[in-house]
């Protein structure tokens, strides 16, 4: 049995045939005509016809950045695109003949990584995906946690500093403003404008690229560049406490760290690992989870919107 997983991103929307085992048999991507939504219909309505050329589809998965509503049809909001109250899904199924399901990016990728990935195995997974922004998904007793409007998870929504940096959300203090791949830039920014030797290396890199961007301040993290790595340290230690904060209400058996920023390994893990430990509410009278890095890297949102389809298509 095949579905169809299809990302939406804000740069490009990615597609791929999916079999039952989360396996891609082929796979196709096209750019993100971020500002028009009827495009962007039109865009995925063409890789779906792409993707299904000779084969029985059962079911399309479509996973989308933004507030999906209670139903999973309307986009509500969406912060990167230009989606707000939009019909996806009357729009696409109007257009595709095989069934469509809309999911949240950020559950469908954590889904993928709950059912083939690294949370396989386990009934109660959280991720935590640092890229651009800070994303969450909730699995708990085998089921994606949704929130009784259908806007559960955004765990980089959670205020962690009262008071703080400004978020894109409208509020202050979020995760999201001081623990993702965009925040960590801007802070070795700040380190290169402080004149401070430990950003010596990111002010070479900067003058040698002309801007200092996301790809040199991995480049120093891959040199093990003591400034870059200090700036690492406190994110991951961000999150650890995050992560504390969230086992007092979730209680998951693991944690799973996803998005660009987690291929730094474990100079991003074991801060993270050792500041859970330290914020930990009662942490000497309770097991301790696993925090582990994605299995996925690009296809977690295609894969989990695929098998989610296949999921729903099952209840029917």
């Amino acid at each position: 049995m095949y579905t169809i997983g299809i990302d939406i991103g804000g740069t490009k929307i990615a597609g791929a045939l999916v079999a039952a085992d989360g396996s891609i048999i082929r796979d196709s991507r096209v750019p993100t005509p971020a500002n028009d939504a009827n495009a962007i219909a039109e865009a995925v309505v063409g890789l779906v016809n792409e993707l299904s050329e000779g084969v029985q589809v059962e079911g399309v998965g479509v996973a989308a950045a933004g507030f999906i509503d209670a139903d999973r049809a309307t986009i509500v909001y969406s912060p990167n695109l230009n989606w707000r109250n939009e019909p996806l899904k009357e729009k696409l199924q109007a257009k595709i003949s095989a069934p469509v399901f809309i999911e949240n990016d950020a559950n469908a990728a954590g889904w993928a990584e709950f059912r083939f990935g690294a949370g396989r195995g386990y009934k109660h997974m959280a991720m935590l995906t640092i890229g651009t922004g800070v994303g969450g998904a909730v699995v708990v007793n085998g089921e994606l946690l949704r929130g009784g409007f259908g806007l559960g998870a955004e765990l980089g929504h959670i205020t962690l500093i009262a008071g703080g940096r400004l978020c894109g959300c409208g509020q202050q203090g979020c995760i999201e403003a001081y623990g993702s791949g965009t925040a960590l830039l801007r802070a070795a920014k700040e380190l290169v404008a402080s004149e401070d030797p430990k950003g010596s290396r990111l002010a070479q890199l900067r003058e040698e690229h002309g801007e200092l961007t996301g790809a040199q301040v991995y480049r120093a993290l891959v040199e093990r560049d003591p400034g870059a790595v200090e700036l690492l340290t406190e994110l991951g230690e961000l999150l650890g406490k995050t992560i504390a904060t969230l086992c007092a209400v979730l209680d998951p058996e693991i944690v799973v760290i996803g998005g660009g920023v987690s291929a730094a390994g474990d100079l991003l893990l074991d801060p993270i690992r050792e500041s859970y430990l330290k914020h930990l509410p009662a942490a000497n009278f309770r097991p301790h989870l696993k925090i582990v890095a994605a299995e996925f890297v690009n296809d977690a949102g295609v894969v989990g919107a695929a098998d989610l389809a296949r999921l729903e298509l099952a209840k029917q």
